[in-house]
């Protein structure tokens, strides 16, 4: 499932096409994703000018200029590619670009989801806060705010493992797997310890290496393990930079550690993590 970095560099490729356009047309091509697609859509959003594109955990948010909000989520395997005029006749839709935006500048943005996991609705601007997917959610990791403290007051108390706290978006919003198994590495911290004794300078260790991490992500595009690409078509390359995510058996990345990465499995996923360099 696409996380944090994956939404991040949708939105940044998508905001030059779309920030300050008019959509002229809405293709859409089936009636439900996850759930059902708003009624009357084409008609709520034809005319309508894009405003920004901001991201809430791993939710675009394409803010339009009569005072909603197209919340859109990516799912497991959706993406939203740019086509020009000539690409687009180049490339006929595919079965499975379910909605179609088309820009006052002749642009298409399509959004693609082959295992339809994602959504698209519309919500007021006003009721964003209080809307039922981002009520109870965490910080932003890449926040100036969030730091070593934020994250101790957050796991106080907390006996679950911290990698299981990090996926809890009620801890902190789009840190997925691969993420929370690079940051812990980077911080030299087992992704065994208890979360409520991840607190001092221990805490603001994690903190800067959840943050080093999403921004290389960022920089990379991304990883692309099997369906993200880039809204240009590109695909992401951090996952060149693994040093311990699906890298089972191999060696340690630190210099000197004579170890090699182990797998174990946390509330059913895969954790990669090295034991003699990780406490």
């Amino acid at each position: 499932m696409p996380e944090l970095p994956e939404v991040e560099t949708v939105r940044r490729g998508l905001v030059p096409r779309m920030v300050g356009r008019r959509i002229v047309r809405l293709l859409q091509h089936r009636r439900d994703l996850r759930v059902p697609l708003p009624a009357q859509f084409a008609k709520k959003v034809e005319g309508r000018t894009v405003r920004a594109i901001d991201r809430r955990a791993k939710y675009l948010l394409i803010r339009l200029d009569d005072g909603n909000t197209l919340i859109a989520h990516l799912g497991m395997s959706g993406r939203m590619t740019l086509h020009d005029a000539a690409s687009a006749a180049e490339h006929p839709f595919d079965r499975h670009d379910h909605v179609v935006f088309e820009t006052d500048e002749g642009w298409q943005v399509r959004f693609n989801d082959a295992r339809r996991f994602g959504l698209m609705l519309l919500a007021a601007d006003a009721a964003l806060a209080k809307h039922k997917l981002f009520k109870g959610l965490g910080p932003e990791p890449l926040d100036a705010a969030f730091d070593g403290a934020a994250l101790a007051s957050r796991l106080k108390g907390r006996r679950t493992p911290i990698k299981a706290a990090l996926l809890d978006q009620k801890t902190l919003v789009g840190v997925g797997n691969i993420y929370a198994c690079e940051a812990l590495f980077l911080a030299g911290i087992s992704p065994r310890r208890l979360a409520h004794t991840v607190q001092g300078e221990r805490a603001e260790r994690l903190v800067a290496a959840i943050k080093k991490v999403l921004h290389r992500s960022i920089e990379d595009g991304g990883s692309t393990l099997r369906d993200h690409v880039q809204p240009g078509g590109e695909l992401g390359y951090f996952q060149t930079r693994f040093n311990v995510y699906d890298r089972a058996g191999i060696a340690c990345p630190t210099r000197g550690c004579v170890k090699t990465v182990r797998r174990l499995v946390q509330a059913g996923r895969s954790t990669f993590y090295c034991a003699h360099c990780q406490r």
